[in-house]
């Protein structure tokens, strides 16, 4: 891959730049580069590492340490079910586990055409919605088993 002729790295140098290269600007460069990107691939990584003057892996290490960092691309369309503790008493571990059958793959993955993806959360914070998943980002709560996979089924017509 060409740095040099991807645009979208300079969005990221523009933000280690504007925290002068500082390397507490860790998180915020991978915030940036995630949304710019979509993911964290390795030369993200090694890219942010080098600008930072940081091992590639402390910068790898944090982006595996927070969850709302992704070192894969999603797929086209997502199910993020909440793990919280309202969401699991409610049945979310087996909304999971019904999504996991169903797609063939397991939470955090991608089905091997790139159509769907399986995430779970810590907590999206909605727990009177509980059990609650968002589907491409759009919060649906008080689902049932049956409703989980529905939701699923109508993403991807």
């Amino acid at each position: 891959m060409n740095l040099k002729a991807d645009d979208r790295f300079k969005m990221v140098e523009k933000t280690i730049k504007k925290l002068n290269y500082d390397k507490s600007a860790l998180i915020e460069a991978l915030h940036t580069a995630q949304e710019t990107f979509g993911y964290l691939s390795n030369d993200t990584l090694r890219f942010i590492a080098k600008r930072l003057k940081l091992p590639h892996s402390k910068v790898y290490g944090v982006a595996t340490f927070y969850h709302f960092f992704r070192l894969k691309p999603n797929g086209k369309h997502t199910a993020v079910v909440c793990m919280g503790t309202a969401c699991y008493i409610k049945g979310a571990d087996k909304i999971i586990q019904q999504l996991e059958e169903r797609f063939g793959i397991k939470a955090g993955e991608t089905t091997k055409d790139g159509i769907i993806s399986v995430l779970s959360a810590r907590c999206v914070g909605a727990c009177s919605l509980a059990p609650i998943v968002l589907y491409d980002e759009k919060p649906i709560g008080n689902l049932s088993l049956e409703q989980s996979i529905q939701k699923v089924e109508e993403l991807i017509k």
